[in-house]
């Protein structure tokens, strides 16, 4: 009995398995003829390589606006971080609505004429699915209008802000970057060279911040050369997070822009060509401001560093590390020296923006013609890119500047650029946002004096 039941069990073992495989080899071979092709796993690991460097973009949002709230002074932080936090918003749904098909789309060499409101995109755009190539492009655009934002800091109308952020997310940056990476922008098609934006992001940004800052005029209480009283930022260390939060987001900003991950030599040197420029830039800024005043002005360091970044932006992909080294050098110099010049032009930049990415995003440009291993002057390539560079910066210089400053002057009296004496001596804070940043202050500028030296001791029981 035992063994006929044993017997029983082994043949319904069996023809379990061999129904259970009449049963999976189908599911096996249909699971093979579906599996994702090489192309398609391809297309999968370059859009998320894009989608993490566009998280990355748009953190450096957080990073401008640590850097900005450390350099301005207390009464104004929830303003400048307001600023920056609006600034994407506003520039998000300009990029939506016109911006990304003036851009991208086809049309002529100036602007496209195409894919506005998202409508009618293609299933790819240059191999990546549409909607991850717009998230990526606009945190480029939000980079651009922030930028501004330094420049005018603590003296400009909210709603101007508003105003301004929404027209270059809109029309000002998708134009200059249709020219440049539009598909038949004009620049593009002569050969000219800016891999992640050193003009298409910083200089545009920088020019936008430039005219405001011009039709503004300077802060009440700037005053300007080596002997005058200097405002300084309020919160030093913020203002270090905010450095080091750029530092990061620009190993998103420079090697996602080779959008796809494949390539894994060209992220390599794109990811090491930023880091030692932002080095060298921020050494070379800080010994030259030890030579000048004998002091180690972190502050300059911080600069130093963004110097380096922007100008590696546009040679990235096309120079060698050595040559970055060098970018860095320069780019701190520049950023030391257009500090001074600045101030001898009484330009008020409470934040040292326009050094930063509108010198650093000429120098970047014209680094292309000079240090790109093809075509660049110090390579044996003669003066042909270096001529193409040069006129691609005259005539972005030549759009952005003027309309900017139409832009600015129209918000100036159609709606107030400006906010009031009153409401500039007092703080922007309380007054458009109803808060502050440090409340147990009461609005007191703590400058070099002790918190102990103002309260007063509170009397012993039975005084």
């Amino acid at each position: 009995m035992k063994r006929k039941n044993r017997r029983f069990w082994r043949l319904f073992s069996i023809s379990m398995l061999v129904i259970g495989l009449m049963v999976l080899i189908p599911s096996i071979t249909f699971a093979q003829d579906d599996a994702p092709s090489a192309s398609d796993l391809a297309k999968s690991i370059n859009t998320m390589w894009v989608l993490i460097a566009g998280f990355l973009v748009f953190f450096m949002q957080a990073g401008f606006g640590f850097l900005e709230a450390g350099f301005v002074r207390s009464k104004n932080v929830v303003n400048i971080m307001a600023e920056n936090f609006l600034d994407t918003t506003m520039t998000t749904i300009g990029f939506w609505s016109l911006g990304f098909g003036i851009m991208f789309g086809s049309g002529s060499g100036f602007m496209g004429s195409e894919w506005f409101f998202l409508r009618g995109l293609p299933s790819e755009i240059n191999g990546l699915p549409p909607y991850a190539f717009f998230f990526f492009q606009f945190a480029f655009s939000a980079a651009a209008s922030t930028i501004a934002s330094g420049l005018m800091a603590e003296r400009t109308d909210f709603v101007a802000d508003l105003i301004y952020s929404f027209i270059v997310g809109l029309l000002i940056y998708p134009i200059v970057g249709h020219w440049v990476w539009g598909s038949d922008g004009w620049l593009a098609a002569m050969g000219y060279m800016d891999f992640a934006g050193s003009t298409v992001v910083h200089l545009v940004g920088a020019l936008v911040g430039l005219a405001g800052t011009l039709v503004l005029g300077k802060r009440a209480d700037k005053e300007f050369g080596q002997t005058a009283k200097q405002i300084r930022g309020h919160n030093i260390p913020l203002a270090a997070i905010g450095t080091f939060v750029l530092w990061l987001g620009w190993f998103g900003f420079n090697p996602g822009s080779t959008l796809g991950a494949t390539d894994a030599n060209s992220i390599a040197l794109i990811v090491l060509n930023t880091d030692f420029a932002a080095t060298t830039g921020a050494i070379a800024a800080i010994f030259l401001g030890y030579a000048y005043t004998k002091k180690w002005d972190v502050s300059m360091a911080f600069n130093g560093s963004l110097a380096g970044l922007v100008a590696i932006t546009a040679p990235c992909a096309f120079v060698t590390p050595d040559a970055a080294l060098i970018i860095g050098v320069i780019s701190g110099v520049l950023c030391w020296y257009g500090v001074e010049l600045m101030e001898r032009l009484r330009i008020d930049d409470p934040v040292g923006a326009f050094p930063v990415h509108g010198l650093n995003g000429i120098f970047g440009t014209l680094a292309c013609g000079l240090f790109a291993v093809e075509g660049g002057l110090f390579y044996g390539g003669g003066l042909a890119q270096l001529g193409v560079q040069s006129l691609g910066l005259l005539a972005t210089i030549g759009f952005v500047f003027p309309i900017s400053l139409l832009l600015f002057l129209g918000i100036k009296f159609l709606v107030g650029l400006r906010i009031s004496p009153e409401v500039e001596s007092a703080g922007i804070d309380l007054y458009y946002h109803g808060i502050e940043s440090y409340p147990e202050f009461a609005g007191v500028e703590l400058q070099g004096v002790r918190i102990g030296d103002m309260i007063e001791p509170v009397p012993a029981p039975g005084d």
